[in-house]
């Protein structure tokens, strides 16, 4: 008797669990354990089934397929621990949970689509600071005139000027654009032949009246000769034209450009100049014009990052459009 009343007492309570609606069951669940932990990201599939109300809209809606979206709904289920839908011939029907959380599926699908536009907006805007390296001599002498020009077609960009060689300044990030005269062979930077300097020897016309002027590349031995301290540069030019000299034979001597193009200038002695510059310098004259000094090439390096950056993108090809005329 005990044991029919116990039965009975057993499949009565079980009538009555099955009688409870679902979202009593998983509120009473919730009261006993903590909600697990769920992978956010899975509800993006889960709003595309509850839209297109099937696996296979789901699936053509996100570019993806019908079997992965089915595995993605599963497994979202059971880290929630709830039927989200329920299949019927007709497709799928979603339960009243899908429903009660779809607002909020929603909400989450609303928010990272705003980071997305926030992120894409800053990317895309033509408004911020971009850094240039550049040798003393282009920051000096090219750069100001077309960075004006520049200023007038993208006023809401700020530029900031590093006066340096050294390729490190991109490498580590401390500039977004390098003008270089050496192709840097990292990979992580993308460098574009935008040209060459052409080099020659000049001199103040007022040292020229004085000393006269050199018919020959060995006559130059006997002027007063302008060159850098520690780079080799023109020793090694000197080499390539078959007139080995030391560094003793420079009379004025700095690796600062900037210093040995103003002793140019002031009547020091006989220097190596760019052309784009010096040719158009009153007072100062070229001498020795099929004088073989090899023309260095000008990169334009930037970091890889140019391609999600607008502004940096702009100033590039600005650049790459404005240096190869300043150089004619």
């Amino acid at each position: 008797m005990r044991l029919v009343r116990y039965g009975r007492i057993v499949r009565g309570a079980a009538l009555l669990h099955n009688c409870i609606p679902l979202y009593i069951k998983i509120s009473i669940m919730n009261t006993v354990a903590a909600a697990a932990p769920f992978d956010w990201t899975l509800m993006r599939s889960f709003l595309a089934v509850l839209e297109r109300g099937s696996l296979l809209g789901a699936a053509r809606s996100l570019g993806s397929s019908q079997p992965t979206l089915g595995r993605h709904v599963a497994e979202l289920e059971r880290q929630l621990g709830v039927v989200l839908f329920e299949r019927t011939g007709r497709g799928l029907v979603p339960t009243r949970m899908a429903l009660s959380i779809a607002e909020h599926a929603r909400a989450m699908a609303g928010s990272a689509e705003a980071i997305g536009r926030t992120l894409t907006g800053q990317a895309r805007q033509l408004a911020g600071a971009v850094r240039i390296t550049a040798s003393q001599t282009v920051a000096v002498h090219m750069l100001p005139p077309l960075l004006a020009k520049l200023r007038e077609q993208e006023p809401a960009i700020a530029i900031e000027v590093v006066a340096s060689n050294a390729i490190s300044n991109l490498l580590r990030r401390e500039a977004d654009i390098a003008i270089r005269m050496v192709r840097p062979d990292q990979a992580s930077l993308i460098a574009r032949r935008i040209g060459q300097v052409e080099i020659g020897a000049y001199a103040q016309q007022e040292y020229l009246r004085r000393r006269g002027v050199p018919r020959t590349p060995a006559d130059l031995l006997r002027y007063d000769l302008i060159g850098f301290d520690h780079d080799n540069l023109i020793i090694r030019s000197f080499l390539a034209m078959g007139q080995p000299i030391e560094r003793d034979a420079f009379a004025v001597r700095s690796d600062d450009h900037l210093v040995t193009w103003q002793a140019l200038r002031a009547g020091l002695g006989i220097g190596f100049a760019a052309r784009w510059l010096a040719d158009r310098e009153p007072g100062v004259q070229r001498i020795l014009p099929d004088l073989a000094i090899p023309a260095l090439s000008v990169w334009l390096t930037v970091h890889r990052e140019i391609r999600s950056s607008a502004r940096i993108r702009a100033v590039y090809d600005f650049l790459a459009r404005a240096i190869p005329v300043a150089l004619a």
